[in-house]
């Protein structure tokens, strides 16, 4: 059995059925339920025998989960508490990053099972500051969900039943002291907020802060130091206790009235401030903020803000050659800071994207907040559109402004897309970071050449794939030349394998340069040229990038494939490209397949002439719908 679930509780009638019932609904089914319970007064434990659960004698925290694992059969134990509820996938996509980063201890991050502003706020900052500290400091709690090995956990003794409070903490910190931990990524558990309501923000965080501070000082911290108790036992109020208590609660009632009326005050000076911010301009503003990775975010952004500029005041922000290519095309472009993935021999290096990152972020944020923040308050923009931009989120945030996504990355998220299967971790990796660039937007405004079903209770649209004028006005023939198309330096020992079919010709774009070296012809970037050797080529040979793949299906031009290792965007674009006929998907560039592939040409010709011709209106009216309907708000 690979788990075993152990829940340890007292006087749950009203939250156990919820989580027993989550469990149920996951994807996974290799598991166990055991509930520890604490001689529960009310039908706990009877609940619990219903759903099927093994039932055990629990105590504190602590006692519950350490006899609850006596027991236990799987090889990795989840504790969770009563009160949690899991997300769609969540049991599998903790097994699995959990194996895929060989982790022994691991917690997931928060979802707050409310809809409140200010609850979600806390649970994002609890969630980043794990994250943030998980390296100088592993520690967590009950509500996050704690994985471990069994293995680990029989070695390290279980948890500490001598600590009356941050027992979970300590755990968590023993056994990351023998393998390694970390807070996965790609799950979230759902969280009550009973605590919040019952206790309050500022009880919760002064208890917690008090004892974080206390764990990073090494020193312990007792339940009583904080007025903390499990509910089990719990005293009786004296009256004079009791009084103070509803003195207490008046006054904070009294300063809650107090504040309400100010904040109602401070909201009717806002509105009619905004309001006539909008009478004086003529237009809406629209920021719109452009991913600077590759150049296919900057050419469809420049496709859609030519056709929009006149409706609207448009502000551009991107990085890198995004930045360059919008800066020669329209005024108002501003440069901000960007993320690079870093690629070798055709490979993303996980460790020098990292590395990069690291070195570049001070001086992005700097960037991203004094051009993008500084503007943003300046001139009030009533929309911000982003093209996987990641600073566009968090000042859409911190100014609540209207968030729109327009590209095609959120098919991965957003869609029920079909795929590799053997890529299923990177998959889960890409997921991962997508969810962090682009948080909660308005809409999803996906531009695809693929169309799966939109998931369900996703707030989505998808249109065909934006296609510059230029290449719409292309007359296709069919030459006998094969455009090459790489964007990354390290894929010239890719390309260089091509001379060894001596009958074919190659023109190469990408590496910058001019000269012939046998059947390859490289050529600098040059936006007529390129046109007319795209149009005329018989074939196209290019990584999975996705506007040239878009545009080389919109020629009607057959497609070899060579997505960059390790990304799923181009492996998904390329997979989709051999599934829906129109060339064929390989993960390494082979001068046998590519001359398998020549020899197969017109059964994908054949193919590719059934694809409709499609324009931009479709996606350019969507998008001027969304910016009406947001800035209204």
């Amino acid at each position: 059995m690979i788990l075993s679930i152990i829940i340890p509780t007292y006087n749950e009638e009203d939250y156990l059925p919820v989580l027993l019932d989550s469990i149920k609904e996951q994807n996974f089914d290799d598991y166990e339920v055991i509930v520890a319970d604490a001689n529960s007064k009310d039908r706990t434990r009877e609940i619990a025998e219903e759903y099927g659960c093994i039932v055990v004698d629990g105590g504190l925290p602590a006692v519950g989960r350490n006899n609850g694992a006596k027991v236990a059969k799987g090889d990795i134990l989840l504790f969770l508490d009563s009160d949690l509820k899991l997300t769609d996938d969540y049991l599998r996509d903790v097994i699995y990053e959990f194996k895929m980063e060989r982790l022994g201890i691991a917690i997931t991050r928060m979802k707050p099972l409310s809809n409140k502003v200010e609850d979600k706020l806390f649970h994002d900052f609890a969630n980043y500051f794990m994250i943030s500290v998980e390296k100088i400091k592993p520690h967590g709690a009950g509500c996050y969900g704690i994985i471990a090995k069994r293995s680990l956990h029989e070695e390290c003794n279980g948890f500490d039943e001598s600590l009356t409070f941050g027992e979970d903490t300590d755990y968590i910190e023993r056994l990351a002291k023998k393998e390694r931990f970390r807070v996965l990524r790609n799950a979230k558990i759902g969280v009550s907020t009973r605590r919040l309501e019952e206790e309050g923000l500022t009880t919760l965080i002064r208890q917690y802060g008090k004892s974080t501070v206390n764990d990073f000082l090494g020193k312990r911290t007792e339940a009583s130091d904080l007025n903390y108790n499990f509910d089990h036992g719990r005293e009786k109020i004296s009256e004079n206790k009791m009084s103070k208590l509803e003195k207490g609660a008046e006054k904070l009632n009294s300063i809650r009235e107090t504040y309400g009326d100010s904040k109602e005050k401070a909201s009717e000076v806002k509105s009619k401030l905004i309001s006539s911010s909008k009478r004086e301009r003529d237009k809406k503003v629209v920021f719109y903020c452009v991913c600077g990775e590759g150049m296919g975010h900057a050419i469809r952004t420049g496709v859609i803000v030519d056709q929009i500029k006149d409706d609207y005041d448009v502000y551009l922000f991107s990085s890198d050659r995004a930045y360059e290519y919008l800066k020669s095309k329209f005024d108002n472009v501003y440069k901000i800071g960007g993320f690079n993935t870093v690629y070798i021999n055709n490979k993303v290096n996980n460790l020098k994207t990292l590395a990069s990152a690291l070195k570049r972020n001070p001086s992005n944020m700097k960037a991203g907040y004094e051009t993008l923040y500084k503007k943003a308050r300046k001139l009030k923009p009533d929309v911000i559109v982003t093209d996987f931009e990641i600073y566009a989120t968090v000042v859409s945030k911190l100014l609540s402004i209207p968030l729109i996504s327009l590209d095609n990355i959120h098919m991965i998220t957003q869609t029920k897309i079909d795929y590799p299967k053997k890529h299923y971790a990177e998959m889960v990796k890409a997921k991962g970071v997508i969810k962090t660039y682009v948080v909660k937007p308005k809409v999803h405004i996906l531009t695809s050449f693929f169309y799966p079903r939109v998931r369900t209770n996703k707030n989505a649209i998808i249109y065909p794939p934006i296609i510059r004028e230029d290449i719409m006005k292309l007359e296709p023939t069919q030459g006998d030349h094969v455009i090459v198309y790489q964007t990354s330096k390290e894929s010239g020992q890719l390309v260089r394998k091509l001379k060894s079919l001596s009958n074919e010709k190659f023109i190469v774009y990408g590496f910058n340069k001019n000269e012939v070296d046998g059947n390859l012809t490289y050529k600098e970037f040059n936006e007529d040229v390129f046109y007319d050797d795209l149009a005329s080529s018989k074939a196209v040979i290019s990584n999975g990038g996705f506007t040239f793949i878009s545009e080389a299906i919109y020629l009607k031009k057959p497609i070899y494939s060579v997505p960059a290792i390790g990304n799923f965007e181009q492996t998904l674009n390329g997979f989709y490209v051999e599934k829906l006929g129109y060339g064929e998907y390989h993960e390494t560039m082979n001068a046998a397949k590519v001359k398998k592939f020549l020899s197969r040409l017109p059964k994908y010709q054949r193919k590719l002439e059934t694809v409709k011709k499609t324009n931009n209106d479709g996606i350019i009216r969507e998008l001027k719908y969304r910016i009406e309907k947001y800035s209204k708000n």
